[in-house]
């Protein structure tokens, strides 16, 4: 039987989606109406594919949260000139940098090696390379922020020691760098963080380079799972900082709300990511 409320949700966000599209030139000249400042360092790293998501969370981000110090968008280097200066326009906040300029000159060789072989080394290399001075943000492209967003100021004024992660909502993990199964508990997910420190990423990354095969798609993730435990990281709440599929096969958004400060909206449910859009 037909899932007529699942493909309409599909068709819905791509008819979605191809309209703020079109008319990105335009919405980027549109004014946020914002004027709070908030002490707050924010990267991205993203593609040239994945042009509308992140306009349409940086502009939510500033809408909700604020104005942060900066909000980097690093390029997997597919990024055109035109693409660059169209994300300049959001806000002066935002910069583009190209990986190669972005890069830490100390990092393993075996990051680069796992660059070479997919995209998500590429973004490894970008997370070990955030300069963290002060609280520093890591966000993907596909996340959308909300009013509860206002929620990251108080964190940030925090002070707590500890860096924050969102909690994904399955295993998601190449088991291969799992060493036990009790280093599968309280799973983190690479999307968004919240850094208060450096990281030592040396227990992971050893792992990393004894890896005999190739790393694949959860290798990124699962080295940020096992360094952001290494490191004390801590959850945050994951009823306001949300990362759920359960209205996959259902029409509505069922998790997006004025009380929530944001939500990943993961490969099962990107085309929800195109309801809830304020220009």
């Amino acid at each position: 039987m037909v899932n007529l409320g699942y493909h309409a949700a599909k068709i819905q966000g791509k008819f979605n989606r191809s309209l703020y599209k079109a008319a990105l030139y335009q919405i980027v000249n549109i004014p946020i109406k914002q004027t709070r400042q908030v002490p707050i360092s924010v990267y991205a790293f993203s593609c040239e594919r994945d042009l509308p998501e992140q306009v349409a969370s940086i502009r939510s981000f500033i809408r909700y949260v604020g104005i942060p110090d900066t909000f980097t968008v690093v390029s997997d280097g597919s990024y055109t000139d035109s693409s660059c200066n169209l994300l300049r326009r959001i806000n002066p906040c935002v910069q583009v940098i190209p990986l190669q300029n972005f890069l830490r000159t100390d990092l393993p060789q075996c990051v680069f090696d796992y660059a070479q072989l997919h995209p998500l080394g590429k973004k490894l290399l970008a997370l070990m390379s955030i300069p963290i001075n002060g609280t520093t943000i890591y966000t993907d492209s596909d996340i959308l922020f909300f009013p509860g967003g206002i929620d990251l100021i108080n964190l940030s004024n925090s002070d707590d020691k500890y860096s924050l992660y969102l909690p994904d909502c399955s295993i998601s993990l190449d088991e291969r760098i799992i060493y036990d199964n009790s280093e599968k508990l309280n799973a983190v997910n690479s999307g968004f963080i919240l850094f208060r420190h450096e990281f030592d990423w040396s227990f992971a990354i050893e792992r990393l380079a004894n890896l005999q095969e190739n790393p694949t798609y959860f290798t990124e993730q699962t080295i940020v799972h096992l360094t952001m435990h290494h490191n004390h990281g801590e959850p945050l709440c994951s009823k306001q900082y949300v990362l759920h599929v359960e209205d996959q096969f259902i029409y509505p958004e069922k998790f997006a709300s004025q009380k929530i400060a944001l939500r990943h909206y993961v490969n099962d449910v990107r085309h929800k990511f195109w309801f809830n859009l304020d220009i």
